[in-house]
């Protein structure tokens, strides 16, 4: 599968506390017989060096997301949430061939974005300055509905292709 990696490391807890790579393409990795090579420097998103411990490295490979700008609305319907689920494409290397899991929908000072819900950006939805709120709305398997609301209104995107993601499990390992 083509696509972009975002790549994580959580702590023994199962919090996100380095976002590793985000939507980086495949060639900027360092590649191996059957795998892809990064490193790490022991460190979360603020530059800290994290303390000794129990970490764990995870990802997701997200292929070609189309996204179509529907245009302004009043507002988002009212069943519209901030995460939905999404059966992903099965892992080849590993036995889980039902993987679903609850994406989600953010936006800080860059734009709107596509995100697990503990908080991995996987796919940038629409630039955008000063969104106040996003939300996402299933349409279809395949499909979904984003509203993203700043000062001059409320602007509806169809995101196409949310069920393009593969999830990979890069383990455990001890940071000393």
């Amino acid at each position: 599968m083509e696509g972009t990696v975002s790549l994580g490391i959580w702590d023994s807890n199962d919090k996100l506390v380095r976002v590793l790579h985000q939507e980086a393409k495949i060639d900027s990795f360092a590649t191996d017989e059957d795998s892809l090579k990064t490193t790490w420097d022991g460190k979360n998103d603020a530059g800290e060096d994290l303390v000794p411990g129990k970490y764990r490295a995870r990802g997701y490979l997200v292929g070609k997301i189309k996204i179509d700008d529907i245009g302004k609305v009043a507002s988002p319907p009212g069943g519209a949430i901030d995460h939905l689920p999404v059966k992903l494409v099965p892992n080849p290397l590993t036995s889980d061939t039902r993987a679903v899991m609850e994406v989600a929908v953010g936006f800080d000072t860059k734009g709107s974005f596509l995100k697990t819900t503990d908080g991995l950006p996987l796919a940038t939805i629409k630039a955008a300055s000063n969104l106040s709120r996003v939300a996402i709305e299933r349409d279809g398997d395949k499909t979904a509905n984003v509203w993203q609301e700043d000062a001059s209104g409320t602007e509806h995107l169809r995101v196409w292709n949310i069920d393009k993601m593969m999830a990979f499990d890069c383990g455990f390992f001890e940071l000393k």
